[in-house]
């Protein structure tokens, strides 16, 4: 976990989020009369391999770099592994399988988990039977994806001069949730707004309601829902219509209360994608309740100043299939 330091002041941090890529600006000041040498923690959330589409090597988090006052910066990675709450780190390191890749995933026209397929055949059985990885294949490390959840954090050791103030940044690609909700999910949840309760599809309801999915938006997803349903003429069309696919990045805002609190200003910009085959729509719990401000169609902004953050973000990009381009609303 990241090391508390009150020493240190975090005067300004600016988030940077999309579906592909997290960058972070933080300005840390030290008020005090001496030099600060600290170990410095980034934990980014947990995260396991949703979906076979899904890009490992940025799950993984291979494109974490990492910036000092402009200058790149070496550092180290710890990364534990978890079964349903279980510690499974050491069963995988006895095993040489690398937990950040999740095996050393490659899902490159041929579904193959490299750690898993040089193994032996009694060990690949034993880690399938012990539920660490789901063989969908014959059992030589084709079509074979880890089950557990990777924990990483990047930790390097931080000076920081007296009365000065350094720049610290960092972006990676993002690991992403991914799921599929439904027209039914929506008009459920719209439903729970004015009578309270709601019967159709609890799960899609709870998973929107994770996303702080308020009245306007679940109307604006309605009407796109059906606007897919009406549109759709092909039998591709007619199969994904009245259906969002909404992928997820999330983000640990607590760490920052490891160093002195409030972060004295705080923006969080978020940038959602542009694509003339889909309309995409996001949603999230605003930190602190903050005011979210409409740069551009494709920007959205929170600043707050003297912020402790409370709960982490959440931020969910719902996709919709087009049978036409899509004009941004």
């Amino acid at each position: 976990m990241p090391r508390r330091e009150t020493r240190i002041v975090m005067a300004k941090e600016v988030l940077r989020i999309s579906d592909k890529k997290v960058v972070v600006d933080y300005d840390f000041r030290n008020d005090t009369d001496e030099g600060v040498t600290t170990e410095v923690a980034f934990p980014i959330p947990p995260y396991r391999n949703e979906f076979p589409e899904g890009d490992v090597p940025g799950q993984s988090f291979q494109s974490f770099r990492l910036w000092v006052d402009g200058k790149p910066i070496h550092y180290q990675i710890e990364a534990t592994a978890t079964l349903n709450g279980k510690d499974v780190t050491g069963i995988l390191r006895a095993n040489h399988i690398d937990i950040p890749t999740l095996g050393h995933f490659v899902d490159d026209k041929i579904v193959v988990t490299q750690d898993f397929q040089r193994l032996s055949k009694p060990e690949r059985e034993k880690l399938v039977k012990s539920g660490l990885f789901d063989d969908q294949g014959d059992g030589q490390g084709y079509n074979t994806f880890a089950s557990w959840t990777a924990h990483v954090q990047y930790h390097w050791t931080q000076t920081f001069p007296a009365h000065s103030i350094v720049h610290i940044r960092h972006e990676y690609s993002p690991a992403e949730g991914f799921t599929q909700v439904t027209l039914a999910a929506v008009e459920d949840s719209l439903s729970q707004f004015s009578t309270g309760h709601g019967t159709d599809d609890p799960y899609g309801a709870k998973l929107l309601a994770g996303f702080c999915a308020d009245r306007p938006f679940l109307s604006a997803l309605q009407r796109l829902l059906n606007e897919t349903v009406l549109q759709a003429k092909t039998e591709d069309q007619k199969l994904m219509a009245g259906t969002s696919y909404p992928h997820w990045v999330d983000f640990i805002l607590t760490s920052a209360n490891t160093w002195q609190r409030p972060i004295e200003d705080f923006t969080l910009i978020l940038e959602r994608p542009s694509m003339e085959e889909r309309h995409t729509l996001i949603s999230f719990c605003s930190p602190g309740n903050g005011k979210v401000e409409k740069v551009d169609a494709d920007h959205f902004q929170v600043h707050l100043t003297n912020f402790v953050p409370a709960a982490e973000l959440h931020i969910g990009f719902f996709d919709l299939p087009s049978a036409k381009p899509a004009t941004k609303k």
